[in-house]
C-alpha cells in the first residue's frame, strides 16, 4: 500500500479496502455499517461521497506529485443500507498539464449504480515523500 493510504486515518476508520491501484485508476470498496446510516436508514450521502473521493485521490497520484481534488460533483440514482458492500471505480478520462478529469462510478454488490462523480484533480508542486 502506497504511503499515501498507509496515512489515510478516515479511509480506514471507515473499512475501506483497495482492490486496484494502477496508474489512473482505482477500485475501493467497503462496507455499509449502521453507524453509517443517516436518520432514514439509509447510507449517508457523505460517506458515499467519501468512498469516491479515495478511489479518485488514489486514480489520481499516480506520481511522486501530491495530486488533490480542485472540485467534484456527485449524482445520486440509488439508496443502500446496513450490510452493502459499496465499491467505488475511479477512471482517469483526461489530464492536461496539472489539471485532471476523473469519472467514479459507485455501486452496490448487486452491481446497481449507486452514484457517478466527476472529479476534477489539480497536481501541486509538493512532493508526495516531503
Amino acid at each position: 500500500m502506497r504511503p499515501m493510504m498507509q496515512r489515510d486515518a478516515a479511509s480506514a476508520m471507515l473499512g475501506m479496502v483497495i482492490e486496484l491501484d494502477v496508474p489512473g485508476e482505482a477500485i475501493v470498496s467497503m462496507t455499509v455499517r449502521d453507524d453509517m446510516l443517516n436518520g432514514f436508514a439509509i447510507t449517508h450521502g457523505g460517506l458515499v461521497f467519501t468512498l469516491a473521493d479515495t478511489a479518485f485521490a488514489i486514480a489520481c497520484n499516480e506520481d511522486e506529485r501530491v495530486t488533490v481534488a480542485g472540485g467534484a460533483d456527485i449524482t445520486f440514482l440509488k439508496s443502500t443500507t446496513a450490510g452493502q458492500r459499496l465499491t467505488a471505480r475511479a477512471v482517469r478520462r483526461v489530464v492536461s498539464g496539472r489539471n485532471g478529469l476523473y469519472d467514479v462510478t459507485v455501486t452496490d454488490d448487486s452491481g446497481d449504480v449507486v452514484a457517478e462523480v466527476r472529479g476534477r484533480s489539480l497536481t501541486t508542486n509538493r512532493s508526495q515523500t516531503a
